[in-house]
């Protein structure tokens, strides 16, 4: 979609040095299968007829992507969109028109969660990576991670979210929920989600969490005695469940006599290390350390896109790589095998 430019943003345009934030935007403007997104939202969203034209969907989408990887709410956004340049470039808007408020920002969020289109581009997104055979299906690592809510009583009802709930890890106490994920072995993606209170145990989500196709499945020592439950009786992968950290910590103590078994568990660990990094990606990268919306479904909705951005940005990564990897080669060619 092509819009005239002010003055303002022509100049911002013709500057000779382009900030962090211009480079990732032109990145993922460039990265995004846009017209893939747009049609999983597309047959749900307002029509132009009567009543006040509504903002074009591609800018829309956008904008909600900016508030999944700055962390903004729906204020912060509209206030960035007139503040930041950058920002309002990448959403295909300009000064000399009419900025998006606060409250049409807000509408497309709960557009999304109503719906559960989040899950739906999730998806989406997922299978267009399988397809381009990036996302591989020999191997999934499973873990959980526990994001905090607010514990705050101050609201009308004086309680908190009842959805939420606490739990224990190590010797402090959390509340909140959790997010439990099956990452793709080779490229580290996420390709399934749940999210539940915080004292779901996890491995009552395995089954959750797997596609079927695996030939091995890692995790850490909190699926010890995964291959034993009864849902799970059906799964022909093998399974690489870490020891606990007691039992290997006795074992290293005779490194010589037990050296093979230790060798392997570190081998389990290398492995089902690429489970960290999508919960790296959102909690670091993007923010996302602290639910903002209450109850699990809103939080979920943002947990899928923030998911499905997290793996658009590893694939960036990824081609940042192999770019890497090839110039490399070209300037020193007797490296390239």
């Amino acid at each position: 979609m092509s819009h005239q430019l002010t003055f303002a943003d022509c100049e911002f345009n013709g500057k000779r040095r382009k900030t962090r934030k211009e480079i990732f935007l032109a990145r993922m403007d460039a990265l995004l299968p846009w017209s893939r997104m747009l049609e999983v939202i597309e047959p749900v969203y307002p029509k132009a007829g009567n009543g006040r034209r509504p903002y074009p969907l591609d800018t829309m989408l956008r904008i909600h992507c900016m508030q999944q990887w700055y962390n903004l709410s729906d204020g912060a956004m509209e206030d960035a969109l007139y503040e930041i340049a950058s920002m309002r470039l990448f959403a295909t808007l300009s000064l000399d028109q009419a900025i998006p408020d606060r409250t049409t920002i807000m509408n497309f969020r709960h557009r999304l969660e109503q719906h559960q289109l989040a899950r739906q581009l999730f998806d989406a997104i997922n299978q267009w990576l399988s397809d381009a055979g990036i996302m591989m299906k020999q191997g999934t690592l499973v873990d959980a991670t526990i994001i905090e809510a607010p514990n705050s009583t101050k609201n009308k009802r004086g309680e908190r979210d009842p959805e939420m709930h606490q739990t224990k890890k190590g010797n402090q106490w959390y509340f909140g929920m959790k997010a439990h994920i099956g990452v793709d072995a080779k490229s580290g993606l996420t390709h399934s989600l749940k999210t539940t209170s915080a004292n779901e145990h996890d491995l009552n989500q395995v089954g959750n969490l797997l596609h079927g196709e695996e030939e091995f499945i890692f995790a850490n020592a909190g699926y010890q005695g995964a291959e034993n439950r009864e849902e799970l009786a059906d799964v022909k992968a093998q399974w690489a469940i870490a020891m606990r950290p007691g039992k290997l910590k006795e074992l290293k103590k005779h490194p010589r006599k037990n050296k093979a078994v230790i060798v392997f568990e570190r081998f389990k660990s290398s492995v089902r290390a690429k489970v960290e990094h999508p919960f790296r990606l959102i909690k670091r990268q993007f923010g996302f350390v602290k639910a903002r919306y209450k109850g699990l479904r809103k939080n979920d909705n943002q947990l899928a896109m923030l998911f499905t951005l997290a793996n658009l940005f590893r694939v960036d990564q990824m081609i940042r790589g192999w770019d890497s990897c090839v110039a490399k080669c070209e300037v020193n060619p007797e490296k390239g095998g």
